[in-house]
């Protein structure tokens, strides 16, 4: 799996890069289809991420983070870039097949109980992966409309492996 959160993160950047000269306006001005603006898009994935990942999977406390407070793309980017750190510790360990530190055979297997039904390991790390494709996806159309080429989607010619 550890190729593919790679991916999400390296397009996630690419996505930084791309928006950054883009006036503050365009980035936080409310679009059709997904979950609004594509500031609050970013914001979305990078706590969702984290909420999955650290404080579900890893079980940290819960933080809570206001999209309000997050006045430009900088600062989500910043976010993105504080939240990194402890998501990739924990998506190495977890590839390598532990979880919470522990080496244990039945990772695929181990259970959120926090969920209910309880949810496997195995399954919210996919869905993780899978809810940054999707709304990568819904970043690529608001990028061409505002005129830009967004990243490639290929996954090929990445070095990954």
């Amino acid at each position: 799996m550890l190729p593919f959160f790679k991916y999400n993160w390296q397009v996630r950047n690419e996505y930084f890069d791309i928006l950054c000269p883009i006036p503050h306006e365009e980035i936080f001005k409310n679009r059709i289809g997904g979950v609004g603006s594509i500031a609050y898009t970013l914001f979305h994935i990078v706590d969702v991420e984290y909420s999955w990942l650290i404080t579900d999977l890893n079980q940290q406390p819960e933080i809570e983070w206001r999209f309000e407070d997050f006045k430009s793309l900088e600062d989500i980017q910043r976010f993105s870039e504080e939240r990194h750190p402890p998501v990739s510790a924990f998506v190495v360990r977890y590839t390598d097949g532990t979880s919470r530190g522990n080496r244990d055979e039945g990772d695929e297997q181990k259970l959120l109980i926090s969920e209910d039904p309880p949810l496997k390991y195995g399954e919210v790390m996919r869905h993780v992966i899978a809810h940054e494709i999707h709304h990568i996806g819904q970043l690529s159309i608001w990028v061409r409309e505002l005129g830009l080429k967004p990243p490639t989607a290929n996954f090929i010619r990445r070095s990954f492996f």
